[in-house]
């Protein structure tokens, strides 16, 4: 082990090397420009001499630098062994640009054309927002993360085989720039506990919850009430009409307008506007305040061009399996979108299966298997004894050095689930773009109930705006060739797809209305976890659809008949919609939800929505004849195996 002196003695010695390369490179360019100079001087000359004007001098004697560079150079020797100028010196070597500059003592003409050059530059900073306001701090709430992340090994009794195959054509840095734009899962937490138990399998914890979370609401709507009539019992008329004039404000139209001026290049007035929302606009204020902050924060970011990279620092930041579950259990108890679609899926998968023995369910979008538990949970109730369970998980890697750790982790989660209720089990994990799936690696057996599930993460998929044949028919085209005996599909009912901006932000702004509305109506404002959904989840989606475009923008929702002509097109045919399914949703609905909440079918759906605007329909498919199974050309994936 070297001592630190060593090193730092070494790393003096290797940055004073440099330095006198540089100084040599910058010796040899002096000279060079030199010529040139005296060449350029013989020719500019005559033109001086007919207007009578004196030729400036030469620039020999006159050399500066901007950043104080060259000053740092040449302290460096005495400076390094100190550290004063170690750490600029390394970061200003790697800078392209800016290393050293020659400067001529220039003349007034060339002083006043710089001058004028400035003050444009100047004007042009203010018909745009600054970039560095558009910086997203991702520690500054306090909510600090976890970069630590485990394998999923199961204990003694498991078999963990990885397997890693390559396809030559695979655009490396393309899967990678794709895989940026999902939401990082740390899964070092992912371990099975109290607090998992309570949440996934617990109905009456959820009932609780929800109870409380109604009664607190209630507390709170009557103390604002209180206070709103305190203030205007006190303050008199003035501020009265004061008052009136602020509830006034329609920051839904401010919003729009703000986005006409975008798209007409119209910034002067678009950046007035942002001031206006921004002045109205708070994370913790009402629904309406809270997704005028996300939605000028969106477009903010598309005036600068800066949306990409912003949400793809979001999505990058690791969030820990605890936080989401904590915010899965807010959304559960206040929303009946995820459990009722849960239910249908669980309860039809134990349809179909009717009492066989073995059964192989495929999750497209798996992430953290939340759905599972709960199945795994009712099989070790059944009558005769519990099937032998197989599951295959699907997602798209993680960025990082650990692309499968989130699959890995989860299935590791139902493993602990499965022996817990003493379930034969065994699961498969697969990383790779759904797209380019092999069937082969499915390892689907002839005598297994095979069964497709997925659950809004289609809105992912690309549509005919990147290819004609798009991800999206071939994600369902290799569903139809794996030959389910039936596929379970929730999809976000959205419009905001479009390749327009200003009609996709309309959708957008109506879509998520509804979302933070309900949330408005059905949690308190002060709730930390009601912060992070509209943050991390909601917020991350708006700006992804406002600020983004083309392979960027990946959040690209349809309406449940768009997917319903899909899904025909690839040779699916649609089920009728189980009575008995969709009355006990509506009875758990009416017992425990906001009376909001709407649940109905449509065409063989099942739609839920939020005060009659429909945003989550499901339903079941079959293929229309029986389908040989196929080889599919062999793409980039990962599998990880666990067995019980």
């Amino acid at each position: 082990m070297e001592s630190p002196e060593y090193c730092e003695i070494n790393s003096n010695m290797t940055l004073d090397y440099i330095n006198r390369l540089l100084m040599e490179e910058d010796t040899d360019e002096k000279a060079s420009i030199y010529q040139r100079h005296d060449a350029l001087q013989a020719t500019e000359k005559p033109f001086y001499d007919i207007l009578g004007q004196a030729y400036p001098s030469s620039p020999k004697e006159t050399m500066i630098s901007t950043d104080s560079q060259i000053d740092c150079l040449q302290d460096s020797r005495s400076s390094y062994t100190k550290g004063a100028c170690s750490g600029r010196f390394v970061n200003d070597i790697l800078r392209p640009q800016g290393m050293h500059l020659v400067a001529n003592d220039w003349t007034s003409e060339r002083e006043h054309l710089s001058l004028r050059f400035q003050r444009g530059l100047e004007e042009a900073n203010k018909l745009v927002p600054s970039i560095e306001k558009l910086m997203v701090d991702l520690d500054s709430n306090g909510l600090s993360d976890s970069n630590q992340m485990i394998g999923a090994a199961v204990g003694q009794k498991s078999k963990h085989v990885c397997k890693i195959r390559s396809h030559p054509h695979v655009d490396l840095e393309l899967l990678e720039a794709r895989n940026s734009k999902h939401l990082a899962i740390s899964a070092s937490e992912t371990t099975r506990d109290e607090m998992f138990d309570s949440v996934l399998l617990c109905d009456w914890q959820l009932h609780c919850d929800a109870a409380h979370l109604r009664e607190m609401k209630a507390k709170e709507e009557s103390n604002s009430q209180q206070n709103v009539q305190r203030k205007r019992y006190g303050q008199g008329k003035v501020n009265s009409r004061g008052k009136k004039k602020e509830e006034g404000i329609d920051l839904r139209a401010l919003l729009i307008q703000c986005a006409q001026a975008i798209a007409v290049n119209n910034f002067l007035f678009a950046g007035e506007l942002m001031k206006k929302i921004r002045h109205h606009a708070s994370p913790y204020g009402d629904g309406s305040q809270r997704l005028a902050l996300y939605l000028v924060n969106a477009l903010e970011a598309r005036l600068a061009g800066t949306g990409s990279k912003m949400y793809q620092k979001l999505m990058e930041k690791r969030t820990r399996t605890t936080d989401m579950l904590k915010a899965y259990r807010l959304f559960i108890a206040v929303c009946p979108f995820a459990r009722v679609a849960y239910y249908f899926s669980n309860q039809t998968i134990v349809d179909v299966l009717n009492g066989r023995p073995k059964v192989h369910i495929i999750d497209f979008g798996i992430t953290l298997g939340f759905q599972w538990p709960s199945l795994i949970q009712r099989f070790a109730k059944r009558e005769g004894g519990p099937p032998k369970l197989r599951i295959t998980g699907i997602d798209v890697p993680q960025t990082g050095f650990r692309p499968r750790a989130m699959i890995e982790s989860t299935g590791k989660l139902l493993a602990e689930y499965a022996e817990m209720f003493n379930v034969p089990f065994q699961y498969q994990g697969i990383t790779s773009q759904w797209e380019d799936i092999c069937i082969d690696s499915l390892n689907i057996d002839n005598d297994e109930v095979l069964i497709i599930n997925c659950m809004y993460r289609t809105k992912y998929l690309g549509d005919e705006t990147e290819d004609i044949d798009c991800p999206r028919d071939r994600v369902l085209r290799i569903m139809k060739r794996i030959n389910p005996e039936v596929l379970i599909l929730g999809v976000v009912n959205g419009l905001y797809s479009s390749p327009f901006f200003l009609p996709r932000f309309r959708e957008v702004l109506f879509h998520y209305s509804s979302l933070f509305d309900m949330l408005n109506t059905t949690v308190l404002q002060s709730h930390e976890e009601r912060v992070r959904i509209e943050r991390d989840l909601l917020g991350a989606g708006a700006l992804n659809a406002v600020a983004c475009e083309g392979a960027e923008r990946i959040e690209r929702p349809e309406t449940y008949k768009q997917w319903q002509v899909r899904s025909l097109k690839a040779g699916f045919k649609q089920l009728p919609i189980n009575q008995a399914i969709l009355k006990r949703s509506i009875d758990e609905k009416n017992k425990h939800y906001h009376n909001d909440f709407v649940i109905d079918e449509d065409s063989d759906w099942m739609i839920q929505g939020w005060k009659g605007r429909v945003m989550h329909a499901v339903s079941s498919w079959k293929p229309k004849e029986s389908y040989t199974n196929q080889k599919a050309p062999s793409k980039y994936f990962c599998t990880s195996q666990l067995h019980l």
